[in-house]
């Protein structure tokens, strides 16, 4: 009796099985079209990244080429930047201009000297500035003096300075291969100083173009004379007033 009433239950008919083809047909939509959004989205994240990068890049180069642009402007207008100065290093010459001016203040005195450094701007070399009274009585000391035995003028000539004119002389010792400047203020209104040609016979022209073109006179030269512009000249033109007496010159 089971076995009829088993065999005679009624199947699922076409109707349900279509309804539960449709249900797994949407499904599968679903998941396939939340797969394609979600794959969508982190395609659209992944842009914006980049885009987002790029322009990171572009303001990052842009404040680089301005921070350039303005130290190259700084430095041509020789203003400091923002940057810590480097520390000056000593002179190499630096000893040298201490055994000078110790041998001096032994022998002469520190009083002899109203200044004393290195002169950067001239390959540093070691410069001492001597009182206007004790000029020839350094210059001798520099030449004979056995530790320093400065045997060779190189260079001697005059500036005006308005306040006062100047007087430059450059020495070499060949026995000890060193440099030393010697610098002496004289009054600008009445510019006279002892020769040192008696000494150097190389300052004998030197002191002449001094005279020819500052008019700083020189005690004791053998033949002081005007060797560019010729005695007749007026006035001379190395000095910060000078005017030319022929304008059309």
């Amino acid at each position: 009796m089971k076995a009829k009433e088993q065999s005679e239950a009624p199947a699922p008919s076409e109707t349900e099985d279509a309804d539960l083809a449709k249900k797994k047909a949407a499904a599968a939509a679903k998941a396939k079209a939340a797969a394609a959004a979600k794959a969508k989205a982190a395609a659209m994240a992944g842009g914006d990244a980049g885009t987002d990068d790029a322009k990171a890049k572009a303001i990052a180069a842009a404040k680089a080429k301005a921070a350039a642009a303005a130290k190259a402007k700084a430095a041509a207008s020789g203003k400091g930047t923002e940057q810590p100065a480097e520390e000056k290093q000593p002179s190499p010459n630096q000893p040298l201009l201490d055994k000078y001016v110790k041998i001096i203040g032994e022998h002469l005195g520190q009083d002899i000297l109203e200044d004393s450094y290195i002169n950067s701007l001239s390959k540093d070399v070691p410069t001492i500035v001597v009182k206007r009274e004790s000029y020839y009585k350094m210059a001798q000391f520099l030449k004979y003096n056995e530790r320093l035995g400065f045997d060779y003028l190189s260079e001697l000539h005059g500036t005006d300075f308005e306040t006062h004119m100047e007087i430059y002389v450059h020495l070499y010792s060949y026995k000890n291969r060193q440099p030393l400047a010697l610098k002496v203020k004289v009054d600008r209104s009445e510019p006279v100083i002892e020769s040192l040609q008696p000494l150097w016979a190389g300052a004998e022209w030197p002191e002449c173009e001094a005279y020819d073109l500052l008019g700083i006179k020189f005690t004791g030269h053998p033949n002081l004379q005007r060797i560019l512009l010729g005695e007749e000249w007026i006035g001379y033109p190395m000095r910060k007033d000078y005017e030319p007496f022929d304008v059309e010159v």
